[in-house]
């Protein structure tokens, strides 16, 4: 399955209170309407996003339940990204030989 990294920052501050049950709420919602989904990591980061999950769907429609579900959640913006695995960019760039 496509690997899709997923960025996001709180909308809201007032959140930071109640951070656990809103994502445990989040977390069961995307499961929920995102049942392939293959959860790879989840980091709470510094910079101009607080989190960046890492997963597995079997399509981008599925990747963008999960951005939207994660707006729908409280994020203020969320920003996703397809990854190719390191070795596979490798043979690609091969091909191009």
């Amino acid at each position: 399955m496509p690997i899709y990294i997923l960025a996001t920052k709180l909308q809201n501050p007032d959140l930071v209170q109640k951070r656990k049950e809103q994502g445990a709420k989040w977390l069961n919602l995307v499961r929920e309407k995102v049942p392939n989904i293959k959860w790879i990591a989840h980091y709470a980061i510094l910079g101009p996003y607080d989190f960046l999950d890492i997963f597995e769907v079997k399509n981008e429609q599925d990747a963008a339940k999960v951005s939207l579900l994660s707006r729908s959640a409280g994020a203020a913006f969320a920003e996703s990204w397809i990854a190719i695995p390191y070795t596979d960019f490798l043979n690609l760039v091969e091909d191009l030989k």
